[in-house]
């Protein structure tokens, strides 16, 4: 088969797959009307969308590529993840596949599907640019970074938030959520983590955090412990509030976090992965570099209030 024709083939397959499981979205709030994509994930009617799209709204109205249309209610949504659930009422859409965005590679072919500019139904494609990127998301006062973020060069515009990134085999491995600049787009990968975020909003319609009370920054190792740890990365605490769970467990400023949880900590997103709600009230084990030696402390994680 000539090369040209499989890609085609590729992604017209994807775009058949995906397209029918799609919906633009027409939202209304006190501010004013809005516009945007969501996909459907669940048999009985749950769409999974950016929370930025609906923001402000209780509920709007989903249209799908075959004529139909139905009304949604807002279940929950988490901006500090950019994810969002929906429940429309009598849709015969079916459900796409959620992939595992942890298995993409830098070069791997992507389809993009939503409804741009307020064209319903388009299908771009392209290639996973980048891995890893992170990308700012604001609560009230809380500042959190969405991280593991996918970029890729499919053409995505104003209306694609919400909607579909798929891998070659038509799994849904994001959810597209911005437009970083001419020929970069960006998606909220979903993975383990985010999996946990939509079953929390799926059962509970928001998303409990844990806090530590801890700021910090990247630093490498000294050589020694770099090569007796096989890294050469921790994070160094250069903040810890007073009274927070992390102070309350002995961490001081200087420590080098080297792993929690038995997981390895090399910059600020590796916590945040580790502060959902299964972490509140749990014993949280940390290890630390402390004046050249490697030092076992136990936190545990408050629940972030809502409102502070």
């Amino acid at each position: 088969m000539d090369p040209l024709d499989a890609y085609s083939q590729v992604v017209t397959t994807v775009a058949a797959n995906v397209l029918p499981s799609v919906a633009a979205l027409s939202v209304r709030t006190a501010r004013g009307g809005g516009a945007g994509s969501a996909v459907v994930f669940t048999d009985d009617g749950f769409l999974l969308t950016s929370a930025h799209v609906v923001t402000g709204a209780t509920g709007g109205t989903a249209a799908f590529g075959d004529g139909t249309e139905a009304r949604f209610d807002v279940v929950g949504a988490d901006p500090l993840a950019d994810l969002a659930v929906l429940r429309a009422r009598s849709i015969g859409a079916p459900p796409a596949a959620l992939g595992d965005a942890d298995q993409l590679r830098i070069g791997q072919l992507v389809v993009a599907v939503g409804n741009p500019l307020g064209l319903a139904g388009s299908v771009t494609a392209g290639v996973v640019s980048g891995l890893g990127r992170s990308i700012p998301a604001r609560e009230g006062r809380h500042i959190r970074l969405i991280d593991d973020v996918i970029q890729t060069d499919a053409a995505l515009n104003p209306g694609n938030s919400g909607g579909a990134l798929a891998d070659s085999s038509g799994l849904v491995v994001g959810v597209n959520t911005a437009v970083a600049g001419v020929g970069l787009g960006l998606a909220v990968p979903i993975n383990s983590t985010t999996r946990q975020i939509i079953s929390e909003l799926l059962s509970t319609g928001r998303v409990r955090r844990a806090w530590l009370g801890v700021a910090g920054a990247p630093t490498p190792l000294p050589p020694p412990v770099a090569q007796r740890l096989g890294r050469r990365i921790g994070l160094r605490v250069v903040e810890v509030v007073p009274g927070s769970p992390a102070g309350l467990a002995g961490l001081y400023l200087g420590d080098v976090i080297i792993t929690a949880g038995g997981k390895s900590v090399e910059n600020v997103q590796a916590l945040q992965r580790l502060m959902l709600g299964p972490a509140i009230g749990t014993r949280l084990p940390i290890t630390v570099l402390r004046q050249g030696a490697l030092v076992d402390v136990v936190a545990i994680p408050a629940e972030l209030p809502v409102d502070a």
